[in-house]
């Protein structure tokens, strides 16, 4: 079976390296619209032991629906790793061509108008399965499968931070991913579900303490955006309570709820001394030359659920860079999921067609399956007897 990867970021050449590995998989298109971009993923694949035997790279218009088209063509599905403002194109594309898509996901205004293309990929016969990465995405999953694992749940707690191994002051930071989705995530507003129902609340806000194994002790958790995602509408009414907050080291909120207090994350312009300047950009470009350094990264993952009874239950993940592949932690918890999730989508793990959350396209037991295969040590706790 041939796969579509699109993007050739730090994502997608992560997930095509995990795909072209897989011995049903025939061939991978590995498209890009920045030359460099693309010879770059190339050189990191074949640094891993990836020819070109079973890689088609392709340069391709990203903005063309056509264009987009034309590089899915004869695949059987395909996984977009591109930015969220692309991927209402990259499904309109996949519909046209019959081929089902999944995508990294990352705003959940732009997801809901691919679910406004339900009954269009219907009718096509396509599955469509946006926010397919971390969180949302493997957070998603885990969630739902709680849910049907812990009858009488009344609460799902999510809690997600990508993190240097080691912190340094004062933003105890490491950029694991674009400033711009950064900033987005504490700038959007943050769907919760509150008493049954879906509602917003502000981002930076809901401190809270969480406390992981050491290293690490004790993190900070303030709500922030994008992450609950479809979560919010799949649970409503059947969970009381739900939430998704990011983990940071304790400091590096303050600086962030400063920055945005001094309005220095708006977008629109600003007269300096005669100069036009966007404050958002200027402070994504700073965090890109600040915080881009040669430290690992870590990722932590908390998905709990309680019950009216007081019983909980829960999976946990802490996943580091891999020495042997080079692969860090924020690319193997982000590009493996979604690769495991297109591979479900070609091999037809994954049967229902139209535009599905993942909650609603994967089953839990299948994707933790999937996840272990891939060396992602999601852990299930519990307190039930």
């Amino acid at each position: 079976m041939r796969i579509a990867v699109l993007g050739a970021g730090l994502m997608g050449r992560a997930a095509a390296w995990d795909l072209v590995r897989r011995s049903e998989v025939s061939a991978v298109v590995l498209a890009d619209g920045d030359e460099s971009v693309l010879t770059g993923a190339i050189t990191f694949l074949g640094e891993r032991g990836i020819g070109r035997d079973r890689l088609v790279p392709q340069l391709v218009d990203l903005g063309s629906v056509e264009a987009l088209a034309e590089t899915l063509d004869g695949s059987i599905a395909a996984l977009c790793a591109l930015p969220y403002r692309l991927n209402l194109a990259a499904t309109e594309a996949a519909i046209g061509t019959g081929v089902h898509l999944c995508d990294l996901g990352g705003n959940p205004e732009v997801v809901d108008r691919q679910l406004d293309r339900h009954s269009e990929a219907l009718a096509a016969g396509v599955t469509v399965v946006p926010d397919c990465g971390l969180a949302p995405g493997m957070t998603n999953v885990l969630a739902a499968d709680l849910l049907d694992r812990l009858p009488g749940t009344t609460t799902i707690r999510i809690r997600v931070g990508g993190l240097p191994a080691t912190p340094r002051p004062p933003l105890f930071y490491k950029l694991v991913f674009s400033p711009a989705g950064l900033v987005n995530e504490y700038v959007e507003p943050c769907r919760v579900v509150r008493e049954g129902r879906m509602t917003e609340v502000a981002p930076l806000t809901g401190s809270e303490r969480v406390a992981f194994p050491e290293p690490f002790g004790e993190l900070e958790a303030r709500h922030t955006s994008g992450g609950s995602s479809t979560l919010v509408h799949t649970l409503a009414g059947r969970v009381r309570e739900l939430d998704y907050k990011t983990l940071r080291y304790p400091g590096h909120f303050t600086v962030m709820e400063g920055m945005l207090a001094l309005g220095l994350f708006r977008s629109e312009p600003e007269s300096v001394d005669g100069v036009m300047v966007s404050p958002r950009r200027l402070v994504e470009e700073r965090l890109r030359a600040a915080l881009d350094d040669d430290d690992q990264d870590v990722v932590l993952l908390r998905v709990s659920a309680l019950t009216a009874e007081d019983r909980t239950a829960g999976y946990e993940l802490i996943d580091r860079t891999d020495p042997v592949t080079g692969l860090s932690a924020m690319q193997r918890t982000t590009a493996l999921p979604a690769a495991a999730i297109a591979l479900m989508l070609a091999d037809g793990t994954v049967t229902e067609r139209g535009v599905l959350p993942p909650e609603r396209a994967v089953t839990g037991d299948s994707f933790l399956v999937a996840l272990r295969e891939r060396g992602l040590a999601v852990r299930f706790l519990t307190d039930n007897p």
